[in-house]
């Protein structure tokens, strides 16, 4: 009987421990995943922001405004106020970097470039200070020269572009009246400024649709314009710029192109080109393109939460590049929070990376054994100034499936008997799982070097006889958003989330979500597909005839008919209000069906002038 004690509290202070130093035959601590996929939001260790810290405890984690470079073939990631950046050789094992001189306070929206050598960047949130610079970004020996860049708005949103020639451009804004502005800087000369600053463009949300402030872009507040960020394809410039606002689902990017970098700017008619208004995890804005190690580009943008604040994001990709006949920039977002293949990953068309593998948990049958907390939330709340979206206050079980990331399921306990079991409803074939852990009250801040989560995924094809299929129970890193591709595709009607440990004080899930095929029909294509553009031609009424056994559908438009590059998910419903066309465009839209089964044909071309 001693014996029996002495191994049960061993066992249980093995899984609690936060400061467990085990390795499992699964994930090592050091280990790196061997993937052919990811899934959105990238699943980085998002750091914890400390601003309502000292006011009202409010804590929450952050990903917004990434700066993407290839530097000697690896890949660095700068997010807004990190407290330092990532790497990774292959946009699916990052690895946070604590560099040995950086901002105090974390970079604010920041910029970086590779000049010659070295990287440079420019992030001080104070909107002035001077170019640092590195050649060893994993040790992060950043030297200043300190040539304080006082611009007479200061710097807000910075990008920094150096040319063929190997001319350095700062370009910045973020704003609601000022413009998108340029200034060419001088490398010979500290990168002080040549010249005067350059007022380029402005947001015009009376001829853009997408421009427009709010959710669904339903508010009369002045949008923003920020986040610009420069590529150079062929002979021709993309300056990408965000709008018009980062708390909305309607987050987007859109360009402007020019022959020079100093403009004049043309605007695209194809715009806006990074837009993901529906789906589990919204908005595609102020983000940045960089191009892989096989020569195709990726756009890295900024998704919305705005739970426990406004600024509460998180960081996607997609595949980008532009078409070869006439150069018009894509970044592919359909189907943008389910799995895609990896940039190594060999594909016939990088346009299309999508996996096919289908959402199977949506709105499925849930149970737990952990009653459902009653606490109060506390967060900051600017949903009465228009400002941000009105609170989900319920944090029952049934919040963990149904593809919003704004609801969640709160445990009232967090130990190693807690349990959240999905029925599929029939057998269907699995290949991953994504666990999206939320905070609830967490009360972290910063980036504490204990934060993990522990758990295993079983699945079972009767509910009785269950099989391990991702063991994480000793897992040391930190997982906010656990992407789990497995080693093979399992059968199983029955998945369940088995948990263990989390540094959290509640055990919270804003989406556990499964990923495979089901075994039956796909869905038929919509029929009755109707367009209709509003006497505000920013507008347009999209229908279509309900599918039996679909589960969602997206549409596609786009100004050619084999450029339907813009898209948008929605779940349960048969009508759109498309309202980010431009009033002067023309415009080509297409519909399908889709289920756990698949994707129906694509229904007929439609046409509005």
């Amino acid at each position: 009987m001693q014996r029996l004690f002495i191994f049960i509290t061993l066992s249980f202070f093995l899984a609690c421990d936060s400061n467990q130093q085990a390795e499992t035959t699964t994930e090592k601590k050091d280990a790196g995943k061997n993937y052919q996929t990811y899934c959105n939001p990238i699943d980085i260790d998002y750091s914890y922001m400390s601003h309502y810290r000292a006011e009202n405890k409010v804590s929450y984690r952050s990903g917004a405004d990434p700066a993407i470079v290839n530097y000697k073939g690896k890949y660095y990631l700068f997010v807004t106020r990190s407290h330092g950046y990532w790497v990774s050789e292959d946009m699916s094992n990052w690895k946070f970097i604590r560099p040995q001189s950086w901002y105090f306070k974390g970079s604010n929206a920041p910029a970086a470039a590779v000049f010659k050598d070295k990287i440079i960047a420019y992030g001080d949130p104070s909107g002035r200070g001077p170019i640092i610079e590195t050649d060893n970004p994993e040790l992060g020996d950043w030297k200043t020269n300190f040539a304080v860049l006082n611009m007479p708005h200061g710097i807000q949103d910075p990008a920094l572009f150096v040319d063929d020639d190997q001319k350095v451009y700062l370009y910045e804004e973020s704003s609601n009246k000022w413009p998108i502005r340029v200034v060419e800087l001088d490398p010979e000369n500290y990168f002080v400024p040549k010249g005067e600053q350059k007022d380029l463009f402005n947001l015009k949300p009376e001829q853009h649709g997408w421009e427009r402030f709010g959710q669904d872009h339903k508010s009369d507040i002045d949008p923003y314009i920020e986040g610009p960020w420069m590529v150079k394809h062929n002979d021709t410039y993309y300056l990408e710029y965000g709008a018009p606002g980062t708390q909305w689902n309607v987050y987007a990017d859109g360009v402007y192109t020019s022959d020079s970098p100093l403009g004049p700017f043309e605007y695209a008619p194809y715009n806006p080109i990074s837009y993901k208004p529906g789906g589990f995890l919204k908005g595609s804005g102020h983000g940045s393109t960089v191009k892989d190690n096989n020569g195709n580009y990726w756009h890295f943008a900024t998704m919305a939460i705005s739970v426990n604040y406004k600024f509460e994001r998180r960081i996607g990709m997609y595949p980008a590049g532009f078409e070869e006949d006439n150069g018009q920039m894509y970044v592919n977002t359909a189907y943008g929070d389910y799995p895609h293949y990896l940039p190594d990953t060999k594909v016939e068309n990088h346009k299309k990376r999508f996996t096919g593998w289908m959402l199977l948990s949506y709105n499925k049958k849930v149970s737990t054994n952990s009653p459902e907390v009653k606490d109060s939330i506390n967060v900051v709340d600017e949903s009465s100034s228009g400002y941000m979206l009105d609170q989900i206050r319920e944090f029952d079980i049934n919040k963990i499936n149904d593809e919003e990331i704004r609801s969640y399921w709160v445990s009232k306990a967090n130990h190693d008997s807690i349990y959240v079991e999905i029925d599929l409803g029939e057998i269907m074939e699995v290949n991953a799982v994504q666990i999206n852990f939320q905070d609830f009250n967490s009360n972290i801040y910063g980036r504490p070097d204990t934060l993990k989560q522990q758990f295993a995924i079983l699945g079972s094809e009767d509910g009785d006889k269950w099989e391990i299929l991702a063991d994480f129970r000793e897992n040391q890193k930190d997982m906010p958003h656990a992407y789990i591709e497995l080693d093979k595709t399992a059968k199983a009607r029955f998945i369940k989330y088995d948990h263990v440990y989390c540094t959290n004080n509640y055990l919270s899930i804003s989406e556990l979500r499964v990923f495979g095929k089901g075994l039956k029909a796909k869905p038929q294509t919509p029929a009755k597909f109707e367009v209709s553009r509003q006497s505000d031609r920013r507008n347009a009424n999209l229908s279509w005839q309900s599918v039996p056994d679909a589960t969602g559908y997206v549409i596609y438009w786009g100004i050619e008919k084999d450029k339907l590059n813009l898209s948008a998910q929605m779940y349960d419903q048969t009508t759109y209000e498309l309202r980010a066309l431009n009033a002067d465009q023309e415009y080509y839209y297409q519909v399908e069906a889709f289920n756990e089964n698949g994707i129906s044909e694509k229904s007929e071309i439609l046409y509005t002038k």
